[in-house]
């Protein structure tokens, strides 16, 4: 019987050599627990390849995205042939930055990302504990221009998923709209879903009262496989 290789996953027989690395949120102070291995789980019952990656916190930039691309180099020399970055709230942010910001080098390319809640500018006022531990509070406004995810992306950026709630108070849904905004005027394929309800840091939305929200991984398992990422559905 045929084992499916490192960096790779088995799937009703199928094997794909795709991986996502999931990036947990914690306002760069800390990595959320539930942010990791349920994710991880939920990815791997669609057959990927999946980790969870503590990327360090309470460092200043550029430390974060060094270490985020550190692991693709480490997952794409394990045999992953196409990296995604899944990231919830500060770990969306860590996810877009590595992603869109320059010089990232052939092995460090994303081929695909998926915001969650996520922190996107760092020239609005929130979210302040992110943009405090990431850039520090006395940034300028060039050094927090050039972190801000929204500022980065470029005609080539690869394709992106994005999902958040209006009601989020802590990361304010206005983060993906810019996000969102930059992407259509650079001609980037993408897609933004806002659930009308849902406090900040969800998850999978599937706790009582998190409303549309629990439809996000619906959706995105949707996204995935129009993408190409999972093995299409055998139609009758």
């Amino acid at each position: 019987m045929a084992v499916a290789a490192a960096g790779s996953s088995r799937h009703n027989g199928w094997v794909t050599r795709d991986h996502v690395i999931v990036l947990p949120g914690g306002g760069y102070s800390r990595i959320s627990d539930n942010e990791k291995q349920p994710i991880v789980d939920w990815l791997t019952s669609l057959g990927l390849s999946a980790s969870a990656f503590a990327y360090p916190v309470k460092t200043r930039h550029p430390a974060v995205v060094d270490a985020v691309r550190g692991e693709i180099r480490r997952q794409r020399d394990a045999g992953a042939e196409r990296i995604a970055l899944l990231g919830f709230s500060a770990g969306g942010h860590a996810a877009g930055h590595a992603t869109l910001a320059p010089g990232a080098s052939a092995q460090e390319r994303v081929d695909l990302a998926i915001l969650c809640y996520p922190v996107v500018s760092m020239m609005l006022p929130t979210h302040e504990e992110s943009r405090f531990n990431l850039v520090g509070p006395e940034a300028t406004p060039a050094e927090r221009a050039a972190a801000s995810v929204d500022l980065l992306v470029t005609p080539d950026a690869p394709p992106f998923f994005i999902w958040h709630t209006a009601e989020d108070e802590p990361v304010p849904v206005q983060h993906s709209y810019l996000l969102g905004m930059a992407l259509a005027a650079a001609g980037v394929r993408h897609a933004l879903h806002v659930f009308p309800r849902g406090r900040h840091g969800l998850n999978l939305a599937r706790a009582e009262g998190d409303g549309d929200a629990v439809r996000w991984t619906e959706l995105c398992e949707s996204w995935l496989r129009e993408e190409g990422w999972l093995r299409p559905t055998t139609r009758a």
